[in-house]
């Protein structure tokens, strides 16, 4: 059974709705909300080129597109599901492609246009769970000692979409819109109130499941399964370290002298869960 409306995180869904020509006026509306007054984008172009990951894993975790505005920013738009081991190696790495392409042959000076990377991500980085940073857009350049820029042609701007918590009620800005309807898009059934402007129109027109041909709706069930099966995995594997994260936050409690019902209070665990946790641990 699917839902009314494709879901962005399928690498089908964020392709069809931001990476075709017909829709491209979608990732503009999109960009635009993140980016300076200088570099707002009044048109643009795709470019062929894909810097998919190296492993199966990555290339079913990890979506992109790659554009260029009319006077020259380049852009690598990217939506990743689940963590990657040297995400943020990566994503440098990625960002170092679109400036090489710029360079003439001949005589040239060495002059840049700006590159921009986009993350768009379903997961939040492990420093900010630390901190307890709720930031949804991270805004990252080169800067030097003084935290004063030192290269503004360089830009990263992620997007940590589970810190997103507004309601449609809560909705004030395009930029809102835009990051609740990356979160939310699949779960509706019809286009909200707040919604109701021409670019989310367009939006949720080009992504009503009903209208999709035989052949795309193959695709998308495709899609959608590898959505699920990674989220399974990812979402396992995250329960898994949380339960051994707990268990030995347990055992080491326990072994500097506290008692196991403080134990179980202070770890919001079971009595039973600490109890059994110590004894399997001790004997």
């Amino acid at each position: 059974m699917f839902d009314t409306f494709v879901n962005p995180f399928t690498d089908f869904g964020f392709k069809r709705l931001f990476g075709e020509e017909p829709n491209k006026e979608l990732l503009i509306s999109f960009l635009n909300t993140l980016l300076p007054q200088k570099h707002q984008i009044h048109d643009l172009q795709y470019t062929k080129n894909e810097y998919q990951g190296f492993t199966a894993l990555d290339r079913k975790a990890i979506f992109d597109l790659n554009c260029m505005s009319s006077t020259g920013e380049r852009f690598i738009v990217e939506l990743q599901k689940a963590k990657q081991n040297y995400f943020k190696d990566r994503s440098l790495y990625y960002s170092t492609f679109p400036i090489q392409e710029q360079s003439i042959k001949g005589d040239w000076d060495f002059k840049l246009s700006a590159v921009y990377t986009v993350g768009i991500l379903d997961f939040v980085f492990e420093e900010d769970e630390l901190n307890h940073d709720k930031e949804v857009v991270h805004n990252i350049q080169l800067k030097n000692q003084q935290n004063r820029v030192f290269y503004d042609k360089l830009t990263f701007i992620y997007i940590t979409l589970p810190h997103f918590k507004k309601t449609l009620a809560e909705l004030n800005t395009l930029q809102d819109k835009w990051f609740y309807v990356f979160r939310h898009l699949h779960e509706l059934a019809e286009i909200p109130a707040v919604l109701q402007e021409s670019i989310f129109i367009k939006l949720f027109d080009a992504a009503k499941v009903a209208r999709f041909t035989p052949i795309e709706r193959q695709a998308y069930e495709d899609s959608l399964k590898y959505y699920r099966d990674l989220k399974n995995v990812t979402d396992t594997a995250r329960d898994e370290g949380r339960l051994e994260g707990l268990q030995t936050a347990a055992l080491a409690m326990y072994k500097n002298g506290l008692a196991i019902d403080f134990i179980a209070n202070t770890l919001n665990i079971t009595l039973e869960n600490a109890q059994l946790w110590v004894s399997t641990e001790t004997k």
